[in-house]
């Protein structure tokens, strides 16, 4: 399971962004996080993904806490949680082609022997055609682009997946095609997936429950 347990959380130039907020996700559950915009969905979605250090309250992943942050957690905890983000044009480099970004984490974990079969492995997943593995971010639509993220976010084999408004820009199809690649993850790997968004059809489709973060949760 991943917990968050108690967490406050805020950044350098302004207050607390969330206070007291506790999440838990089990394995092969999927879990919806609703909030309107400024509710501190995105700051919770990077504390679970072990991105951004909380200010109180305790993450645990599988039952072991999380005591460092960012590239200082061990790379046994980073690796089981995996994070697409809402902007997918602000996640990638853009001088990579789509295989090299898909490819990138493989790369950081020196699985170097796993890339060929790994990478076209999660682009038949996600979607992604072969002539895409070979454009830059440029060349694609958000759409595309998005689809490589969510296959990057997955090359590590994650045991938790956690989708922070990963359809917040995109149109109907493409946003179903994106959900239906990660339920199919899900039910390969009983992964844990977080659904975060402020689409209450979205989540109601999607997850099996859904949880509400509120902005009067904030000080």
């Amino acid at each position: 399971m991943l917990r968050a347990d108690g967490i406050s959380a805020g950044y350098r130039t302004g207050g607390p962004v969330i206070t007291n907020v506790s999440l838990h996700l089990p394995a092969d559950t999927t879990v919806g996080l609703l909030g309107p915009s400024g509710s501190g969905k995105s700051t919770l979605a990077r504390v679970l993904a072990l991105l951004h250090t909380p200010v109180h309250g305790v993450v645990s992943v599988d039952g072991e806490p999380v005591r460092r942050w960012r590239f200082r957690a061990p790379k046994s905890l980073r690796t089981r949680v995996g994070i697409v983000f809402q902007q997918p044009r602000t996640a990638v480099d853009p001088r990579l082609s789509m295989w090299d970004v898909i490819a990138e984490p493989l790369r950081a974990a020196g699985k170097h022997r796993e890339i060929t079969g790994r990478v076209r492995e999660l682009a038949e997943l996600s979607g992604v055609t072969d002539e895409l593995l070979m454009r830059r971010a440029n060349e694609l639509s958000d759409g595309q682009l998005q689809r490589a993220c969510l296959a990057r976010a997955l090359a590590p084999g994650p045991a938790y997946l956690i989708c922070d408004e990963m359809a917040g820009m995109l149109d109907a199809s493409t946003t179903a095609a994106l959900v239906a690649a990660v339920q199919r993850y899900r039910r390969s790997t009983a992964a844990g997936v977080l659904a975060i968004s402020h689409d209450t059809t979205l989540l109601n489709h999607w997850c099996e429950h859904t949880e509400t973060l509120t902005t009067d949760r904030r000080q």
